[in-house]
């Protein structure tokens, strides 16, 4: 595992998604409630991009058919069970240049 840089904290709004492709991982990045999160980009229901969704009560609703994924968690809100994978999320603050997204990723 390796902490790997995806975006800038200044490309994220509240309440929308981000898309972030790397190193052959697709990821959906949120800021909701101060807080930042990433989860696999693709609902398992259709395949559904989940960063051109948005969040709702913390959840990361797919654009499709509604399905929404806690962020916290990955799990499909309405059955228990059905999750997607959510990643370990920090923020680098670098001197004099904008802070970076990180996630916990298993690199190649």
């Amino acid at each position: 595992m390796a902490w790997t840089s995806l975006c800038e904290t200044s490309d994220l709004e509240p309440g929308k998604g981000h898309y972030v492709e790397i190193d052959g991982y697709h990821l959906a990045v949120f800021l909701d409630g101060g807080n930042y999160y990433v989860i696999d980009n693709y609902c398992p229901h259709a395949g559904g991009s989940l960063a051109g969704g948005f969040v709702e009560n913390g959840c990361a609703v797919c654009p499709w058919h509604y399905w929404a994924f806690r962020l916290s968690d990955g799990e499909l809100n309405s059955h228990p069970g059905v999750k997607i994978t959510t990643y370990k999320t920090r923020v680098l603050e670098r001197e004099g240049k904008p802070a970076l997204v990180q996630a916990n990723l298993a690199m190649p």
